[in-house]
């Protein structure tokens, strides 16, 4: 077997005018844009984008040129760009398809899954092999099993197989608890050195079956639960004995997230918080990143969120490009110690406990006569509601409004 090396990226997410602003748009443009030289100046034997190469699976016109032109310093340098269908860059509907066939058609990309053998060879080097991304997994457990059937893997002898895929697997320390997974281990082949993957914006490698399962991460933070992660890509080579060697590399112009998370707001009015978080932001001296405060804790009875003045918090900081707070404030004061006091009572029945907890909440807003009242109302509305009877619901409410 003849020495190679390959790049391997995945979740580009290009198009993506996160927060509505154009300067973020052209932020995703830009790391790609870095990828292309960065891989260029490695001169590998080729490129895998491991899915969610767009954010949308109709990118605007403006995104699509900056992407043709990319792809195009790619074909120039003749380093092939494999690629599979990503969750984002694919619609779920026949009718939409995805981008990734023109671009295919137009020779800038190989679109693994819609070749013969949905496959790619180098010749004493290797194999190459894409499957589809199915959006769930319900549809990944219908339709997979399907393609593989008609498009086989058929890993060579003597060669590098490398195996590509857009999704989660469900394997511990792989998949976070808050990404469905869409693949089990027994769904993907063995015979593979590597299996390069994207949907997971986190980088990861861990043996797999005879190879190595790798995430190569996000090239730019769609989410601000992100900004932690590195960004960047893989560059893998292999040596003529197979030995393979992974690099981390990371791009550079990716634009900085300062997450404020760090305060717990519980106990303070909504004017305090609002003074206390716009100094927080104030306090952050970095030209054009993207400020997030993240807002946490219970206010106290008769407390708002609505109180909260977004206005002034965002207006603290003049270098930032956006400051957008997150709010994730409790609005109930109730102690987490009565509400499991009152449900964990085994003798006393669930309306009974129900109306107890109501009771719990509106007695810090109202007189007892009043927050005996509603919580009778919310109980009479629990049933109807639960088992959609509008008619029901609607006579209580009238009969309530009556009084």
């Amino acid at each position: 077997m003849r020495a190679f090396s390959f790049v391997h990226a995945s979740d580009l997410h290009l198009g993506y005018s996160q927060y509505g602003l154009e300067a973020r748009r052209q932020d995703f443009d830009d790391a790609f844009a870095e990828l292309v030289d960065r891989t260029l100046a490695l001169k590998p034997d080729f490129m895998i984008i491991a899915g969610d190469l767009f954010h949308q699976p109709r990118p605007s016109n403006v995104t699509l040129e900056n992407t043709i032109q990319s792809f195009k310093r790619l074909k120039d340098a003749q380093i092939p760009v494999l690629t599979v269908d990503g969750s984002h860059d694919s619609a779920p509907n026949t009718i939409t398809g995805t981008i990734l066939y023109p671009l295919d058609s137009a020779g800038l990309i190989y679109h693994l899954p819609r070749h013969d053998g949905a496959c790619w060879h180098k010749p004493d080097c290797c194999y190459v092999y894409g499957i589809p991304n199915y959006h769930s997994s319900h549809k990944t457990r219908e339709g997979l099993p399907k393609f593989m059937t008609e498009k086989p893997p058929k890993p060579m002898a003597g060669v590098c197989n490398i195996f590509v895929l857009h999704g989660a697997v469900d394997l511990p320390g792989v998949k976070p608890p808050y990404i469905e997974a869409e693949l089990t281990p027994e769904m993907l082949p063995s015979g593979f050195c590597y299996y390069a993957a994207g949907h997971i914006h986190e980088r990861s490698s861990a043996k797999f079956k005879e190879g190595y399962l790798v995430y190569s991460g996000c090239t730019e933070t769609s989410g601000y639960d992100e900004a932690r992660y590195p960004k960047g890509f893989n560059y893998v080579q292999v040596a003529e004995n197979g030995e393979m060697q992974i690099e981390q590399m990371s791009l550079e112009l990716s634009r900085q997230f300062i997450v404020l998370d760090e305060t717990d707001f519980s106990g303070l009015t909504p004017v305090k918080i609002t003074e206390l978080a716009s100094q927080l932001v104030k306090d952050v001296d970095v030209e054009g990143a993207v400020v997030i405060p993240v807002l946490k804790g219970t206010l106290p009875a008769e407390a708002s969120r609505a109180e909260i003045d977004i206005a002034q918090i965002r207006a603290a900081n003049k270098k930032a490009l956006l400051v957008h707070p997150v709010v994730l404030l409790k609005e109930s004061a109730v102690l987490d110690e009565v509400v499991r006091n009152i449900f964990e009572d085994n003798f006393k029945d669930l309306k009974t406990k129900s109306f107890e907890y109501f009771m719990q909440i509106f007695n810090d807003r109202y007189d007892k006569a009043e927050a005996d009242q509603i919580a009778k109302l919310a109980l009479a509305l629990i049933e109807p509601l639960v088992c959609k009877q509008d008619e029901k619901v609607r006579q209580i409410l009238e009969e309530e409004l009556s009084k």
